[in-house]
């Protein structure tokens, strides 16, 4: 008789964050339990506290591994993409290709149910989106400075108005399945940052 095979523990933990990664991206934070995640993985709720001790643990694993990720491809855009305008194209088609799988941004989702986060889980979500302010500063200040750029506010006031854009956008192209209204809003915003011709005869 052959023995059933044992999955390693590091891919137990791996499944169950991906399970309740999607359900929070496709329900918020209050709309899935320990149950839900144990019924999609056919385990009990004692084997999901064996790797995490709470929903609470789970949910800041969770938003650390998001955002280790999303930091990742933010490297990746700054190491294939020259241009600063290129750069935050490639940045909103982050949230657009999210979308296109019927999910919205994991702390984008987190945000809205902030006040009933647990207090680890709230830093995590702040840390994640000080970090892409960071990131967005640094290629806004670099494009303005390379004149393929034009605002007048501070880098950091113009990298939030970007990033609460492109959530808000998210939020309301969800309810009609259609992508084509996110990367429209995403249009009009990058085109709002571009330095246009007449500008620099002005």
């Amino acid at each position: 008789m052959r023995r059933p095979v044992r999955r390693p523990a590091t891919d137990t933990r791996s499944r169950i964050l991906d399970v309740a990664e999607r359900l929070i991206q496709t329900r918020g934070y209050n709309g899935f339990s320990y149950a839900d995640v144990a019924a999609e993985l056919r385990v009990t709720t004692a084997s999901l506290h064996y790797h995490f001790a709470g929903k609470a643990e789970l949910g800041r694993a969770l938003v650390e591994r998001y955002t280790e990720r999303f930091m990742v491809a933010l490297d990746k855009i700054e190491a294939s993409e020259p241009d600063p305008l290129a750069r935050l194209s490639a940045y909103a088609g982050l949230y657009a290709a999210v979308l296109r799988r019927g999910r919205l941004c994991l702390c984008g989702m987190l945000a809205a149910d902030f006040q009933t986060l647990p207090r680890q889980m709230r830093h995590a979500v702040l840390d994640f989106f000080n970090r892409n302010e960071a990131w967005l500063s640094r290629v806004l200040e670099g494009g303005r400075d390379q004149g393929v750029l034009a605002f007048e506010e501070e880098p950091a006031g113009v990298a939030r108005a970007v990033i609460s854009t492109l959530e808000g956008a998210m939020l309301l192209a969800r309810p009609f399945a259609d992508v084509s209204r996110f990367e429209s809003a995403a249009r009009t915003l990058l085109d709002g940052l571009k330095r246009h011709p007449e500008m620099a005869r002005a």
